[in-house]
């Protein structure tokens, strides 16, 4: 598949969910690719936000481009705050020092990236605030000055699970983090990947951040 193909199947989700055409937006996920690759595959295409998940990847890339809408969908650690020096997003905070580190590293860049919170989709080994500690995780990233523009959610590995199954599964997470975001206040909502952004488009996704698929 291809960018266009990826277009046209998003189009498609939001006309059988009754949605406005345009109102779910691709982030076309670039981690592992080089900037001939993506200009080629992406940027022909017209502009997009780019979603890096590897910090040193980000800094490189996004310091040959620093007019490009990056995004960072990876989990972030102390250390490599640094090099969100060119972000739009940040789609990974979990915790308020997380905001707290960017916010103090903001100061000297002269701008700050807006924020998506991170939701904990039930698997162990993944990262997310827990849904009971939403409402007070927003309350401190807040209190740091930075804007929190929604919440976002990564799909467990249900791989295992017959297709029927694994789609009721998916969509129950999309559609319980829709309506955390609407209790919240939040408009904004970072779910869906290649396998599976047609059912977080029905669930009400604004951002479906797909990789492989444009690549391939």
């Amino acid at each position: 598949m291809s960018l266009p193909g990826v277009l046209a199947g998003i189009r498609a989700a939001e006309q059988a969910a009754g949605r406005v055409p345009g109102s779910a937006r691709l982030v076309a996920v670039t981690k592992g690719q080089d900037l001939d690759a993506i200009e080629r595959c992406v940027l022909a295409h017209g502009a997009f936000p780019l979603g890096e998940g590897r910090a040193q990847e980000l800094r490189d890339k996004s310091a040959l481009r620093p007019e490009l809408e990056w995004h960072f969908i990876g989990s972030l650690q102390r250390n490599k705050v640094k090099y969100l020096r060119h972000v739009t997003l940040v789609h990974s905070i979990e915790a308020p020092w997380q905001a707290e580190a960017i916010a103090q590293a903001a100061q000297g860049w002269g701008r700050a990236p807006d924020v998506l919170l991170q939701v904990h989709n039930g698997e162990a080994q993944k990262h997310g605030a827990e849904t009971h500690e939403l409402a007070g995780v927003l309350r401190e990233v807040e209190q740091t000055g930075l804007t929190v523009r929604g919440l976002m959610v990564m799909a467990p590995d249900l791989d295992d699970l017959p297709l029927p199954e694994r789609d009721v599964r998916l969509l129950t997470l999309f559609t319980d983090t829709a309506r955390r975001a609407h209790d919240l206040g939040l408009s904004e909502l970072s779910m869906g990947m290649s396998g599976d952004y047609p059912l977080a488009v029905a669930a009400g996704a604004t951002l479906v951040r797909v990789g492989r698929s444009l690549f391939t």
